[in-house]
């Protein structure tokens, strides 16, 4: 076997660094561990043949993030579109979930399962907006992964966080 070319060892540097970000937005977009794992597949396809575009512009992380939500969002309009079946939810327990201790584990992943059930309700474009702002970017970053002004990331995140309030506050009553 061959030692791995320059392009090879960025590649697993980065899927080593910024992994949970691939994780995350394939959680996020995808219904089912079966669908995770094809959208998975083709968000490392896309960050593998893209990466030569990479200019260093931005950092990896702003680079990725916005390569994985293009693919996502593209992946949903095309054939993910197509074989999308509405699942129940159960399915995502399958997906790996770091958690802190065992007792912690329950509560925590029935609030993970809500968030995510939230966010997969949202349209795909608040989506993006919510993962970015959980993953801590500022404005400035997140205009730069969208493609929007700072000022109408502001605008569309204040409509995404009220949406995603009233999906949390509709599935709290649902579980009473």
């Amino acid at each position: 076997m061959s030692p791995p070319t320059a392009h090879e060892s960025v590649f697993r540097a980065w899927l080593a660094e910024y992994g949970g970000i691939i994780a995350k937005v394939t959680r996020s977009y995808a219904h089912s561990v079966p669908e995770a794992e094809d959208l998975r597949q083709e968000i490392l396809l896309q960050l593998w043949t893209s990466m030569p575009s990479f200019r260093q512009e931005s950092s990896p992380s702003t680079w990725i993030y916005r390569v994985c939500l293009n693919t996502a969002m593209s992946w949903l309009r095309g054939d993910g579109r197509r074989r999308r079946r509405i699942e129940p939810r159960a399915d995502l327990s399958e997906m790996p979930e770091p958690s802190a201790s065992p007792a912690d584990a329950a509560g925590s992943k029935d609030l993970l399962d809500q968030l995510y059930g939230a966010i997969h309700a949202m349209p795909e474009f608040d989506r993006a907006l919510v993962l970015l702002t959980l993953d801590g970017f500022p404005y400035r970053d997140i205009a730069d992964i969208t493609g929007i002004t700072e000022n109408h990331v502001g605008v569309a995140l204040t409509r995404a966080r009220k949406r995603l309030a009233e999906l949390l506050k509709g599935a709290t009553h649902e579980l009473e």
